[in-house]
């Protein structure tokens, strides 16, 4: 009852409306190519085409054995430098209880050596995040929850750093935009909410839509405007056409 209700809501609207011919493309929500920030040899591969990943999941690894290694070194000296630290702060809040009893040189002594030991403590936490952000590099995350539609490497393979290219490319699941254009003539008539109707190439069902975007500019090459509708659950890639429904009083 409802979909015969809409259906005759849909005529009628479309009898006090003027049409526009229209066409379009589907392309995903999102989408990202993704690379290596640094050269290396492939040595974990986490996922594959068609693999439906959530954001942050690590997808592929280069070898990085000696990066890891350098990393504990790195939070080894941090330890190392709070100790340092810890006890150089004691020593030094010991003497500044008595400080107007002893050796006004002998208190600065304990003084520099407490402010050293805080700024061991700075260049420590700094080395360790820098080691931490190289050995990051060495591997390669989701950005955004999605599947894998390519895959440009096996295990074993080598990455330059020369000549970085693109290791993954991930979409969005399900979520697609349908980038309309339409002739120029129409630009002050067509705005955002306007109903779409439209079909796609190889499949005879009439969806519709809601314009949700109207690009601010006219093609210089074929005098066309932009426009997106979102949908759901269309294949990458594939075309069709349709018509945007502008009311009369527009």
């Amino acid at each position: 009852m409802k979909k015969i209700i809409l259906t005759t809501l849909l005529l009628i609207a479309s009898l006090n409306a003027q049409e526009i011919y229209t066409t379009f493309n589907i392309e995903a929500d999102k989408s990202a190519n993704l690379a290596f920030y640094s050269g290396g040899i492939i040595n974990k591969i986490h996922v594959d085409v068609s693999s439906s990943v959530k954001k942050g999941a690590k997808l592929v690894e280069l070898q990085n054995d000696d990066l890891k290694a350098t990393l504990r070194m790195a939070e080894a000296s941090l330890n190392d430098a709070e100790v340092s630290l810890k006890f150089a702060k004691k020593d030094y809040d010991r003497q500044l209880l008595i400080k107007d009893f002893i050796d006004e040189a002998m208190f600065d002594r304990y003084t520099l050596v407490y402010e050293k030991a805080k700024v061991a403590v700075a260049s420590a936490k700094a080395n360790l995040a820098y080691q931490q952000s190289l050995l990051d590099r060495t591997a390669i995350y989701a950005p955004f929850n999605g599947v894998i539609f390519e895959k440009s490497v096996e295990l074993g393979d080598v990455v330059s750093g020369l000549m970085l290219r693109t290791i993954f490319k991930i979409q969005s699941k399900s979520k697609r935009k349908l980038i309309f254009e339409f002739d120029q003539k129409y630009w002050k008539m067509v705005k955002v909410g306007d109903s779409v109707r439209y079909t796609v190439n190889g499949d005879t069902k009439t969806y519709h839509g809601k314009i949700s975007k109207l690009y601010p500019h006219a093609n210089n090459d074929n005098r066309k405007i932009k426009a997106e509708v979102l949908a759901n659950g269309f294949i990458v890639g594939l075309f069709g056409d349709g018509y945007i429904i502008v009311p009369d009083e527009k």
